[in-house]
């Protein structure tokens, strides 16, 4: 997966000389409990945990402004992608060196600036629709809901009633470790390839672009000698084969490059 979209956040980056941030994954929390296997969460309670990690990630990640070079390519790249399966998109650019995307059960998609200084508009495209098909499938609730339970809610949160109990910033760093750690089957790799190809030709987008971005993830793969870098490749095993794959399928239903 392009975590990190959902999320391979795991990143130690090296600072630009003041030109970018580096991507703040936690300021505390450290260590990872056993999972709470007991412990239930409601959709209101997921819904609460959800907003309560994406803002903290907003607040701690330096968001660019809607005029923004950056911002106004994202904006025109995305046109007509609104929502997936009922669930609204939201799309905002974090101004770090990571190179990297994610994104969040609630639609939330988190793109970084140098992930857009390497790839093109069809390449960036291509992330954004296999993320997306993660939401789709669910992938990415599952993935939050688990890392609360081994991070944010080890300590056994009480979850007695509707109402999400508030994490503590320790809380929401352990939360975000957790979530960088984060790995995707197989399938639902695959199934996140699929929906992201019917999503963007859907939505008037060439499918192609799924193809092109994992053809630059393969260009990139070898020269990818930081951490920044090897995170997002060691998240997208068999890349090779599903190049193939998408480009056999693109080129049965008649689209080009």
């Amino acid at each position: 997966m392009f975590k990190r979209l959902f999320i391979s956040l795991s990143i130690v980056a090296v600072c630009c000389a003041g030109a970018y941030a580096q991507f703040n994954l936690s300021k505390a929390a450290k260590s990872l409990g056993k999972t709470v296997e007991a412990m239930t969460l409601t959709d209101e309670q997921m819904t609460a945990y959800v907003k309560e990690y994406i803002d903290w990630m907003d607040k701690h990640n330096p968001v660019l402004p809607d005029d923004n070079p950056y911002v106004q390519r994202l904006k025109k790249l995305t046109e007509g992608l609104t929502s997936v399966e009922g669930i609204p998109l939201n799309f905002k650019v974090y101004h770090v060196v990571d190179v990297n995307a994610f994104a969040c059960a609630d639609g939330s998609v988190r793109v970084f600036s140098s992930l857009m200084d390497i790839m093109d508009d069809d390449e960036l495209l291509g992330v954004i629709g296999h993320e997306v098909g993660h939401v789709a499938h669910h992938d990415s609730k599952k993935a939050f809901k688990q890392a609360l339970l081994t991070s944010a809610l080890k300590d056994a949160v009480a979850s007695t009633s509707n109402a999400a109990a508030a994490l503590t910033d320790s809380q929401l760093g352990s939360l975000s470790e957790s979530l960088a750690s984060a790995t995707y089957s197989k399938k639902q790799e695959g199934q996140a390839d699929e929906y992201g190809y019917e999503f963007l030709k859907s939505h008037g987008k060439n499918p192609i672009a799924m193809a092109k971005s994992f053809r630059k993830l393969l260009e990139l793969q070898g020269s990818a000698k930081t951490s920044k870098m090897n995170q997002l490749f060691s998240s997208h095993p068999d890349l090779s084969s599903r190049i193939k794959k998408m480009e056999e399928r693109a080129r049965k239903d008649g689209y080009k490059e």
